[in-house]
């Protein structure tokens, strides 16, 4: 367990797990292009990892499928593509949590990158039925990214909750 694994242990606010969501749906739709936008990691999706890894009560299967179709409208993709990846991925990590709690950052990366990867599998099985070609194998760059950045997310969020008085 890392030092800031304590302070999670207490009930979130909504409105924390709200805005974070919100703002990682925002990083989204920022205009990335070139290398950027290949090595982008989808933000939406590892928070929606993270709250459900460490507050599994409080987030769940209908936030992973209302922030995929959401995701889906914005990306001008199939539609049912993200919530599919979403949904499936947010179960496998419901199913892994303790296990993945269990765990320091680093190993805690691990564990997402492989969830990170079915749910980039996911949607590119979804892309490819629909009749299109594949994309590259440059698209599992943000899982790389993605993996890279969950230590990241393991320190800065708990910090964030530290200087904010959580309700009782």
């Amino acid at each position: 367990m890392t030092a800031s694994a304590p302070v999670l242990k207490r009930p979130v606010s909504g409105p924390f797990i709200a805005m974070s969501l919100f703002a990682a749906v925002m990083m989204n739709l920022l205009p990335w292009q070139g290398i950027a936008l290949l090595a982008r990691p989808d933000f939406v999706l590892l928070l929606l990892l993270y709250w459900v890894i460490h507050q599994p009560l409080r987030i769940g299967m209908a936030a992973a499928w209302g922030l995929g179709i959401v995701m889906d409208v914005a990306d001008g993709a199939l539609l049912g593509q993200y919530a599919l990846s979403y949904t499936a991925t947010v179960f496998l990590a419901l199913v892994l949590h303790r296990r993945i709690q269990a765990f320091g950052l680093w190993q805690q990366a691990l564990h997402v990158s492989v969830l990170l990867l079915a749910s980039q599998l996911l949607t590119l099985l979804a892309h490819l039925a629909s009749g299109a070609s594949f994309i590259g194998w440059s698209y599992f760059l943000a899982t790389l990214s993605g993996t890279l950045l969950w230590p990241a997310l393991g320190l800065l969020i708990p910090l964030a909750l530290k200087h904010k008085p959580l309700p009782e």
